[in-house]
């Protein structure tokens, strides 16, 4: 196999500079097999069979170092469409469960979201997939705080000020 004498460097250049393990392996075998290694030396050498070796060299023929990128995989597609998924989000930030249903919950939890997508679009989730779902939507859990809507801030500051290092202070 004829190569240009700079090939195998850019190859071996790779190599050196990623710090990604598989594209460190696939690496490799392309320099192997540039330096005249069999596919049957390279899968041992590897630690991967003949048929991935010849993938990773087919790959490298058709498009370079580019071909061997390993690209992400699309997973499943969403189950909710992007209308959808909009208002889920304008649900969850504006309302609270009792103003869509939920007798007597005031705090969202993904078991009642979970709920929520089932009986709106009858579309079925696990918690973990709708943990998943609200984190690529830019929601994330918090645990939620109180105010008071009546609470006076003068008579706050007081307690926080006086009153409650005064009680701290008392053996009890």
């Amino acid at each position: 196999m004829n190569i240009h004498p700079t090939e195998l460097q850019t190859v071996q250049q790779a190599m050196k500079q990623t710090k990604d393990k598989r594209m460190y392996e696939r690496y490799q075998a392309i320099s192997l097999f540039l330096q005249g290694y069999k596919y049957e030396q390279i899968s041992a050498i590897i630690g991967r069979n003949k048929k991935t070796v010849g993938t990773y060299v087919k790959a490298y023929r058709e498009q370079g170092l580019e071909g061997l990128v390993r690209h992400a995989s699309p997973g499943a597609p969403h189950k909710l469409t992007p209308e959808q998924e909009q208002e889920l989000v304008d649900i969850i930030v504006n309302h609270l469960p009792v103003d869509v249903g939920f007798e007597a919950r005031y705090n969202w939890t993904l078991a009642l979201i979970v709920a929520l997508v089932e009986q709106k679009w009858q579309k079925t989730y696990t918690l973990r997939g709708m943990s998943r779902l609200l984190g690529s939507l830019g929601l994330s859990y918090t645990k939620p705080t109180y105010t008071l809507a009546q609470a006076d801030p003068e008579k706050q500051r007081g307690f926080r000020e006086e009153t409650f290092p005064a009680l701290k202070k008392t053996d009890g």
